[in-house]
């Protein structure tokens, strides 16, 4: 297997603020890896966050909110995940994203079984170079470096993600197969023409355009390439008229660092707009499945689908998030955490709620699955 080209190499230059903020916290994970945060400067990005966002509907809807949070989206996700990345690692894991649940089917399993099945229906093999489009902590670039021996090339805004996600490369030995870029998605720092494949699991829900974000992706694929997108959207169901439905999807938005959410039909647009043939698109939210993609969210450790998830479920379920409101709260009056963390759990807390409210009412779907393909070169 070749070694990553020089071109895509990453030597993360942390900006100022990021390395003020974070420190040395890239080598722990979880509450010790926030206690190691600079506590001014956590506050002072929590409060710089808030501001995209009005403290109702009315309020946010009369401040323009998506048109200020799409105007500086780039801004806004970095602070989003300065700040949520070790709680999301605590409460959820490396992959941050969601799956459906078979029957008696362990939490990690499932994850990777999400990962999986999309390396397998874009037809990802070794020898390949394939880009992770938004690849967090590289969760799944190295699951799928590991289940198909491609060469995964991770893409992220966040310098804190990359050097967390290089370590974890380390710990797995894929350094020969697993490089990072740190680039914006909507300008890629990456030659036309360059990639086998692409995938994006939930990232370019951040995006301000989905055009903007499928075009670079698009430019950057070989001709003939395949990618497979699992997109957040607003689903048929979803009504801008409806006030509550409004507050839910405000909600979704402003606790998991989302500039705009996007309907079905604005996503299979955009996709075929710069370019791509649709080879295939439907919301695997709506096939039969033992359990919700949410059901982490409703879930108690009292009736946990194996042994195994009853630690794995703890963090997340609703009397985990409860012992977590107040462990956080306690050590923030110690000074163990920074000031903000107990409020900023209890925002993902409720994030999890809101999740769960669009998911039941079938309002919105975090893996609306997208095959598509960058047209072969007409050699006519």
């Amino acid at each position: 297997m070749p070694q990553p080209d020089s071109e895509w190499k990453v030597d993360v230059q942390y900006t100022e603020l990021d390395r003020l903020l974070h420190g040395d916290s890239s080598n722990s994970q979880g509450l010790a890896a926030m206690s190691k945060k600079d506590f001014k400067l956590h506050d002072a990005v929590l409060k710089e966050y808030s501001k995209y966002f009005g403290k109702d509907l009315t309020e946010d809807e009369s401040l323009g909110g998506d048109t200020m949070r799409t105007d500086d989206y780039y801004t806004m996700a970095k602070y989003f995940y300065n700040l949520v990345t070790d709680f999301y690692e605590y409460g959820w894991g490396r992959s941050f994203h969601f799956c459906r649940f078979s029957y008696k089917e362990p939490f990690s399993k499932a994850i990777a079984r999400h990962e999986h099945s999309l390396a397998h229906r874009i037809g990802i093999k070794e020898g390949m170079t394939v880009l992770d489009v938004g690849c967090g902590v590289a969760g799944p670039a190295i699951e799928i470096a590991k289940f198909t021996d491609a060469r995964i090339v991770g893409l992220n805004i966040n310098e804190y993600h990359i050097e967390k996600a290089t370590g974890y490369v380390k710990q797995h030995g894929l350094t020969d197969r697993v490089s990072f870029v740190h680039s914006d998605f909507m300008q890629m720092k990456l030659p036309d023409n360059s990639f086998d494949a692409a995938y994006v699991i939930e990232a370019t829900a951040h995006a301000p355009s989905l055009e903007g974000a499928y075009r670079e992706i698009f430019r950057v694929l070989k001709p003939g390439s395949i990618v497979g997108i699992y997109e957040w959207v607003l689903t048929n169901r979803y009504d801008p008229n409806d006030l509550a439905h409004r507050e839910i999807a405000l909600a979704l938005q402003q606790f998991n660092g989302i500039a705009k959410l996007f309907t079905v039909s604005e996503a299979t647009r955009a996709i075929q707009a710069v370019g791509f043939q649709l080879l295939d698109h439907e919301d695997l939210a709506d096939r039969p499945t033992a359990m919700p993609w949410y059901h982490p969210f409703t879930n108690s450790i009292f009736n946990t689908q194996t042994w195994s998830d009853v630690i794995t479920y703890a963090p997340m379920s609703r009397w985990g998030r409860t012992l977590t409101h107040y462990l956080t709260g306690c050590l923030e009056m110690v000074r163990l955490l920074p000031r903000g963390t107990q409020r900023l759990g209890d925002d993902l807390s409720q994030a999890g709620e809101n999740l769960v409210v669009g998911g039941e009412a079938k309002l919105f779907s975090p893996m609306y699955f997208m095959l598509a393909k960058k047209p072969e070169v007409d050699s006519s």
